[in-house]
């Protein structure tokens, strides 16, 4: 049982590291060489972790091979356009000037009913009304409307806004984030106004409570269970 335990644990932390060198992004965020490398470390991974009698280094070099291999992909995608291009492939466009790019849909599989899905997901019902729609090459769609199509902003309008920043979170399900607390400039005493204000006694009873560099505030205390 220990002998499972480690080389569980052994082989958890390496597909950990794999996961981190693809960066902060979503499964449906992958590009493909990504999304195979992570197919295949799980694969190696699971082999090892099932059959005690199986050496951990069958494992655990090639997956340290993979991990290598993966670096070294990323180092020449980002010093030639030409290898990122072989890699990740091309961004498509699907839509241009409010005209569906049939032949780029085929190149690519995707169908009249992906594209409407995707633009039904962005809040696009009139095809016409698109500039242009690309195909990325994790798959996403990046819609870019006609200007007369967006939103008119605060400055278009001439109204002056506040700068609102980064709100800070204060209290996190009933712990208070003392570190938080002090970067804002806050202390414990105004902690205890805001809890005052909004009748709390306790951070316990704190679901959230958040800070902006404005000193505005939002609060949202515990719901009882039930």
């Amino acid at each position: 049982m220990v002998i499972a335990f480690v080389r569980t644990i052994i082989l958890y932390l390496l597909i950990i590291a794999g996961i981190r060198l693809m960066g902060k992004r979503q499964v449906g965020e992958l590009e493909p060489s990504e999304l195979v490398l992570a197919l295949i470390i799980a694969d190696l991974a699971a082999v090892p972790m099932q059959d005690f009698g199986i050496p951990l280094l069958t494992g655990v070099i090639p997956i340290m091979t993979l991990l290598c291999i993966t670096m070294i992909i990323s180092v020449l995608s980002m010093k030639s356009v030409k290898f990122r291009a072989i890699i990740c492939g091309r961004p498509s466009i699907i839509i241009a000037n409010g005209k569906l790019q049939q032949r780029e849909m085929i190149k690519n599989r995707f169908t009249v009913d992906e594209l409407m899905e995707e633009l039904r997901m962005k809040g696009i019902t009139d095809i016409s009304t698109v500039k242009y729609a690309i195909l990325e090459t994790n798959g996403q769609i990046s819609l870019l409307p006609f200007s007369n199509q967006n939103p008119p902003t605060a400055k278009d309008l001439n109204v002056s806004t506040e700068e609102t920043g980064l709100p800070v979170v204060i209290i996190n399900d009933g712990r208070v984030l003392e570190h938080n607390l002090h970067t804002r400039g806050y202390d414990e005493n105004w902690l205890e106004k805001q809890l005052k204000a909004h009748g709390v006694k306790h951070p316990q009873d704190v679901y959230l409570l958040t800070s902006d560099e404005l000193g505005r505030t939002y609060f949202a205390p515990k719901e009882e269970e039930k």
